[in-house]
């Protein structure tokens, strides 16, 4: 059992009541290929130990309450996190302070944004799929701000030299936008090199979002620091959080 958590926190020029942050595996009681701080209650591991690390999640970083668990299934719906918990979503928005919002990772890219005054945050879930169909623009959709009045960062995901794909996930980017192909390097015949991070800065950018940080980790490479099912197929999930931090009392 190693309880000494270690978590990365947002670069950004966020208002001071947003608060943002990403698990990584360190710390926590899970065991085996979800050792040790697991977070994710769908990937097998032992539900007393997920239950445990979750406690211990929030207990450490003094959450304001519950985090508000999805069902994650590589789509494109993203819900009021005040809606109950265990919806079937890939994001959540919230403009209510002590609200939680929460997804789970492990090679996906987890979407970090807020609007400049502080009043609205959301985080989505964007695998490929759902990169590809949409959720960053739902996400954005829902805060109903101005892409320019918002801020992005790009949490922990498969870097760019480590996400081999094949001609489908290709087409599915540059069938809806041919510069999509800059974010796609040539690997083999029918094998690509996806970059994550720029197919979602491509998103962001054409949604007026102009201020967008983070990117340049790799869950694949980081063995150490994340978790991985590309590499390991039977892994844990980091968890990404953001909520608005309640006013003092």
């Amino acid at each position: 059992m190693n309880e000494k958590l270690e978590f990365i926190y947002p670069d950004w020029r966020a208002p001071a009541n947003v608060r943002a942050v990403t698990t990584t595996r360190v710390g926590g009681v899970s065991r085996g290929p979800y050792e040790s701080f697991n977070l994710g209650d769908r990937a097998g591991d032992d539900p007393e130990c997920v239950r445990r690390n979750r406690a211990l999640l929030r207990a450490t970083l003094n959450l304001p309450s519950e985090p508000v668990w999805l069902k994650q299934v590589h789509g494109v719906s993203v819900v009021d996190a005040a809606a109950p918990a265990g919806a079937t979503a890939d994001g959540a928005w919230s403009g209510t302070p002590g609200v939680v919002c929460v997804v789970l990772t492990a090679d996906c890219l987890p979407v970090f944004l807020c609007d400049r005054e502080g009043t609205k945050v959301a985080l989505v879930h964007a695998g490929w799929r759902g990169l590809a169909a949409g959720v960053i623009e739902a996400g954005v959709r829902a805060l109903g701000v101005p892409g320019e009045n918002l801020l992005a960062w790009l949490g922990p995901a498969i870097g760019p030299q480590s996400y081999e794909v094949g001609d489908d996930v290709r087409n599915a980017f540059v069938g809806v936008d041919p510069d999509a192909a800059r974010a796609l390097a040539p690997r083999a015949a029918g094998r690509w090199l996806a970059d994550m991070y720029t197919l979602a800065r491509q998103r962001l950018a054409a949604l007026g979002v102009r201020e967008i940080h983070g990117g340049g980790r790799c869950t694949f490479r980081e063995r150490d620091k994340f978790f991985s099912y590309r590499r390991d197929g039977v892994c844990g999930r980091m968890a990404s959080l953001i909520w608005l931090n309640p006013a003092p009392r």
